[in-house]
């Protein structure tokens, strides 16, 4: 939450320079209170484990938060019922016409799959285009972060060499982001990916946040699309990773065991986790800075109001 001070008091350039965020008598005077809007569009095979890791970093903000779960309109589920899905999710034609303060698109297992040739591509496109009238702030986690690269900016991915699979350490370039606030300069981030970016075509409009000059763009913030794109995954709880290594292990893949997550390299041991208190320090960044930045009116939201 911010910290109220007087209007024009001298210590507010020293604060704003550290990245301390202020709201000034004036702004507070005028700011109303309602639940922020969230909605989460997962695309990953096992729901009910991805929408608990998101909904433990939502749920850790003071705030007042509606989340909606959606799913894509067109696309039957191997790994979860629809007694499930419709249950607890919507279709994101049962909720385009609403508005929401935050949205979140997660990734999916189709790393390999061109772009155009996903089944359910259109509707991404409608999807992310949407974003852009209906929503105040959107995060894009691994492959949604990857698609709306392309789609926003044709920014290239290609495939590494190797996969990047494990923990690794980061560097926060833009410390005064409102996203980064009380980050430490070298975060430890859960890395599973096959892809990378293709730093020469991010364009002029986007800003790296988070970088590994060897493992690649961690998280970029664009303003033009009011959106970040978080390339790795905060999220993860304690055996993503190490599940993940079991999966492939069994399916006589050659992964190697993850970086730097078991104790000693032991992989019969549990996993260390050392991401933890910087994911929800990002969820609770994000949820408040669209909570200070959001209209108090829903229906402002995507309108030059905005």
């Amino acid at each position: 939450m911010p910290i109220r001070i007087p209007d024009n008091l001298p210590a507010r350039k020293t604060l704003e320079d550290e990245g301390v965020n202020v709201m000034d008598s004036s702004r507070a005077a005028r700011q109303d209170i309602r639940p922020l809007e969230i909605g989460l569009l997962n695309l990953m095979p096992n729901k009910e484990r991805t929408e608990t890791q998101f909904t433990r970093l939502i749920g850790s903000t003071p705030l007042q938060v509606n989340l909606s779960l959606v799913r894509i309109t067109d696309h039957r589920s191997k790994n979860t019922s629809e007694e499930y899905l419709n249950s607890f999710y919507q279709t994101w034609e049962e909720v385009r016409e609403r508005k929401f303060d935050g949205f979140i698109v997660t990734g999916a297992p189709i790393a390999n799959i061109p772009f155009e040739d996903v089944r359910y591509w259109r509707e991404m496109v409608e999807i992310m285009n949407w974003t852009q009238t209906n929503v105040h702030h959107t995060m894009f986690i691994c492959w949604g972060a990857q698609a709306a690269l392309h789609h926003f900016h044709g920014a290239r991915r290609y495939r590494m060499d190797s996969k990047a699979f494990g923990v690794f350490r980061h560097r926060v370039v833009n410390p005064r982001s409102p996203f980064l606030r009380g980050f430490s300069d070298s975060p430890m981030i859960p890395v599973s990916r096959y892809n990378d970016i293709d730093r020469t075509t991010l364009g002029s409009n986007l800003e790296i946040l988070i970088d590994n000059p060897e493992i690649g763009v961690s998280m970029l913030g664009d303003r033009q699309h009011r959106a970040v794109y978080f390339l790795n995954h905060l999220e993860y709880d304690n055996r993503s990773l190490a599940d993940e290594f079991e999966r492939d292990r069994k399916a006589g893949l050659d992964t190697l065991p993850p970086a730097n997550l078991f104790p000693n390299g032991d992989t019969s041991a549990e996993p260390e986790n050392r991401w933890r208190s910087h994911a929800h320090l990002l969820f609770q960044n994000w949820i408040n800075e669209i909570y200070q930045t959001t209209p108090y009116d829903l229906s402002n939201i995507g309108t030059p109001e905005d």
